[in-house]
C-alpha cells in the first residue's frame, strides 16, 4: 500500500468511522426512500476511499454527510420516487460545510433558475398558492383567506404543485431513451394523455 493510500484509509477511521452512527441514523430519517441505509455507507466508504488526496477536506464530519447525501440522493432520482417528507428534510438539512466550488455554486444557481422555470410553468392559482405556502411560508388558513378560497383547495393545490414540479424535474433528469414513449407535450410541459 503506497503512503497516500495508508494515509488515506488512516484518515478514514479516524476522521469518518466515528461519524457513522450519526449518519447512519439521519439516513435512516431523511432518505427512507433511497433504499438501504447500509448499501449508502458502503458506496458512501468506496468514494471516500477512493479519493486521489484529502487536502482539500478541512471538515470531515460535514464531508462525510454530504457524500452519504449525494449517495442517497443518486438513489432516489435511479428509484424516480420521492417521499415528499424527504424533499422538505433535504431543504432543513444544515450542515457546515467549507465555502462551496465555483462549479457548485453555478450548478446550485441553474438547479434554482430550473425549478423558478417550473414553478412558472404552473397553472396562475396553482403557481400563486404554491409560491404563498412552499416560499414564503405562509399559513393555509391565511392564504385561503387572501385568496377567498377554502382550506382544502389551498392543501389541493399545493400538493399539485409540488407533484407536476417534481415530476417535471423527474421526466427531465431521465435519460433520453427513456422519454417520450406514449408522452404527447402541452408546449409547456409533458403530460401523458
Amino acid at each position: 500500500m503506497s503512503d497516500g493510500r495508508a494515509r488515506i484509509v488512516a484518515w478514514l477511521g479516524r476522521e469518518i468511522l466515528p461519524h457513522e452512527a450519526a449518519v447512519r441514523a439521519w439516513l435512516r430519517r431523511s432518505f427512507a426512500a433511497a433504499g438501504d441505509v447500509d448499501d449508502i455507507l458502503q458506496e458512501t466508504y468506496c468514494r471516500l476511499a477512493a479519493l486521489s488526496t484529502i487536502d482539500h477536506i478541512a471538515e470531515p464530519r460535514g464531508y462525510f454527510f454530504q457524500a452519504a447525501r449525494s449517495v442517497a440522493l443518486e438513489q432516489i432520482r435511479r428509484a424516480r420516487v420521492v417521499r415528499i417528507e424527504t424533499v422538505s428534510e433535504i431543504e432543513a438539512l444544515d450542515l457546515a460545510l467549507e465555502d462551496p466550488s465555483a462549479e457548485r455554486i453555478v450548478s446550485g444557481r441553474r438547479e434554482l433558475e430550473r425549478v423558478r422555470g417550473l414553478i412558472a410553468a404552473l397553472p396562475d392559482r396553482c403557481r400563486r398558492i404554491f409560491e404563498l405556502r412552499k416560499i414564503e411560508g405562509v399559513s393555509q388558513r391565511e392564504i385561503a383567506r387572501r385568496l377567498g378560497v377554502s382550506e382544502n383547495v389551498v392543501e389541493n393545490e399545493a400538493v399539485r404543485g409540488l407533484r407536476a414540479i417534481l415530476a417535471a424535474m423527474t421526466e427531465q433528469d431521465a435519460p433520453a431513451g427513456a422519454r417520450g414513449a406514449g408522452e404527447k407535450t402541452d408546449g409547456r410541459t409533458r403530460k401523458r394523455r
